[in-house]
């Protein structure tokens, strides 16, 4: 090896243990930022940003929200995946990421290889809802009944192609018999805006971002899908009490670090993130927003997370949905 070919190799060899150092003790000595792959608005921001100032309070640093939105979340996750793994850029995505894998035939990212799971951050049922003034129904079979009779003529909006809320709504077409049409926004938020102002008919939505607008009468709730009524929606049956058994769908938020990321700052992100979701006040938060404070961390929230990967793969296969 020559002079100059040593050179390189232990110049090669710093910077990778450089990458790869372990954080310091005093982690975090600089604001740390946590990449949401939707935009502003959406059900991922309706827990992330109350969860990075109560973090930032926690650890005397700014916590940073970085909003990167596109095809489904999955624009975000491939950023966050290429991020330097040095303990200060962690990605919030959810359920969203672990339907990609079957969606997309070459994503640049793999959920289960490019992250460390840190931490479930929420897991608010979703909840078929409406707009009432484009919708003449009041309970979910009305609904059903009414759909029936117009295959094909009702729409409902979606956070994008793939996302939970698109499979959620084919997972419930498929448990009905009815045809609905998909109509893809960028996010949630987007999706949102568009259901009050009626230029979609309704939505099976996460009721972390619908709760808000529920309150406001913005949109009219018909059922929660889940195995119990919402807290914060006594009077919403279930999908089940409507008449349409097992359909349970939750839109979960978690927290993970860019695979290569020093385990002592994961292993202190765990720690902070508990400490943070059992406070009083991101307690109430999580309950208003139909949520309650998980408790699944590292790799139980990993194995978690191959789960999600099969359930929702199964969902693609047997709906038949592509992306073009």
């Amino acid at each position: 090896m020559t002079y100059r070919s040593r050179i390189a190799a232990l110049a090669a060899a710093l910077l990778a243990c450089a990458l790869a150092a372990p954080a310091s003790a005093d982690w975090p000595e600089r604001p740390v930022t946590i990449i949401v792959p939707f935009p502003a608005g959406g059900g991922t921001d309706t827990f992330a940003r109350p969860l990075a100032q109560q973090l930032g309070s926690q650890l005397g640093q700014t916590v940073v929200i970085d909003n990167k939105g596109g095809a489904g979340g999955t624009v975000g996750a491939a950023v966050a995946a290429k991020a330097r793994p040095d303990g200060y850029t962690f990605f919030m995505g959810g359920a969203h990421h672990a339907v990609a894998p079957a969606l997309y035939k070459q994503l640049s990212y793999d959920i289960q290889k490019d992250f460390v799971p840190v931490a479930l951050v929420a897991q608010p049922p979703q909840v078929v809802v409406i707009n009432a003034s484009k919708l003449p129904v009041k309970t979910l079979q009305e609904f059903i009944a009414y759909a029936k009779e117009r295959p094909g003529q009702i729409n409902y909006g979606t956070a994008g192609k793939g996302s939970t809320h698109h499979l959620a709504g084919e997972l419930f077409a498929m448990q009905t018999g009815i045809k609905l049409v998909d109509v893809p926004y960028q996010g949630a938020g987007p999706m949102l805006s568009a259901l009050i102002g009626g230029q979609v008919d309704m939505a099976f939505d996460g009721l972390g971002s619908s709760s808000g607008h529920i309150r406001a009468g913005s949109i009219k709730p018909l059922a929660v899908a889940a195995a119990q009524r919402s807290p914060s929606l006594p009077d919403v049956p279930t999908a089940s009490e409507a008449g349409v058994p097992n359909y349970q769908v939750s839109t979960w938020y978690a927290l993970w670090a860019p695979a290569g990321t020093p385990q002592a700052a994961v292993d202190r992100m765990i720690r902070e993130v508990t400490l943070a979701l059992n406070t009083p006040k991101l307690k109430e938060q999580w309950a208003t927003n139909g949520s309650a404070t998980p408790n699944l961390t590292g790799p139980a929230f990993g194995k978690f997370v191959d789960d999600e990967v099969a359930r929702w793969g199964k969902v693609v296969k047997d709906s038949g949905v592509t992306l073009d």
